[in-house]
């Protein structure tokens, strides 16, 4: 386990991890947290918090009594509170970054909305998929839907992860923020990782950091790991050693799934 100081740092510079489900999220967090002053976070509650505050405004008891303001103060509190005891002088947030989430980022974040986009084709994506649940009895896709072509429609769902971080990916690079966040491929992640973490520094303006890139250690972070026994064994097990392969388990994707998604695809710049 990684010894980190027990000191909490104040003054956090905050940027945000945005990328789909299976794009390489928790292998960046492997590599890029060996660096003690930085956090790369799990899948994050932070702005989730901010939707369920925003939504007591909705509430009888608000609407009876509308202190904007008060409510106002927790919102622009939210980062500086949840993030106050760790030790990391950088977190790079990873949480749901749906439109109405940026929009309330745009109101209570106190500082500028700036961090990466991990992109990974989305066919490749749904193969990664597969590759889980055909080999992971555990994957909660397993429990209700039987044919692959079921489970990969019923993962690409408006209201799942994988078309929240497209719809956000996609509004980041069609906005004014476009140029506020740094985007790594998942290819360059695996077969250029040392070239492509010092450009994340670079654009961050971050003081570089001799990063290993082999034998990565799993996720874990502050003493916690992630628990898979919700969603399914081995979710989040990275691959120890960075190799780019051919998933075979792409084949698999019916033809309907290819026809209705294999059109979706960012290239860089």
């Amino acid at each position: 386990m990684k010894r980190i100081s027990e000191q909490p740092q104040e003054n956090k510079k905050i940027f945000f991890l945005v990328a789909m489900p299976r794009s390489g999220n928790t292998l960046f967090a492997s590599i890029i947290n060996q660096n003690p002053k930085i956090a790369c976070t799990a899948n994050s509650i932070t702005l989730e918090i901010y939707k369920e505050i925003e939504l007591l405004k909705q509430s009888d008891t608000f609407i009876n009594y509308p202190d904007h303001k008060s409510l106002n103060n927790v919102l622009d509190s939210v980062y500086e509170t949840y993030y106050k005891h760790w030790p990391q002088e950088v977190i790079l947030d990873r949480g749901p970054t749906t439109l109405v989430n940026i929009g309330l980022l745009n109101k209570h974040f106190r500082q500028p909305i700036r961090g990466v986009i991990i992109w990974r084709d989305l066919l490749d994506v749904l193969a990664s998929y597969i590759k889980w649940f055909e080999n992971e009895p555990t994957a909660f896709i397993n429990k209700n839907f039987n044919t692959i072509e079921e489970k990969l429609l019923e993962l690409m769902h408006k209201n799942g992860a994988i078309s929240r971080e497209l719809a956000a990916i996609h509004y980041i690079l069609n906005s004014e923020y476009k140029e506020n966040f740094y985007l790594v491929r998942y290819e360059d992640l695996v077969t250029k990782p040392k070239e492509t973490i010092t450009g994340v520094y670079d654009f961050l303006g971050l003081s570089h950091y001799d990063h290993r890139y082999t034998n990565l250690d799993q996720f874990e972070l502050n003493g916690i790991s992630y628990d898979d026994t919700l969603l399914g064994k081995n979710m989040h097990t990275i691959k120890t050693e960075l190799k780019l392969e051919s998933n075979p388990y792409k084949k698999m994707i019916p033809q309907s799934i290819i026809d209705r998604y294999e059109h979706i695809k960012i290239f860089r710049k």
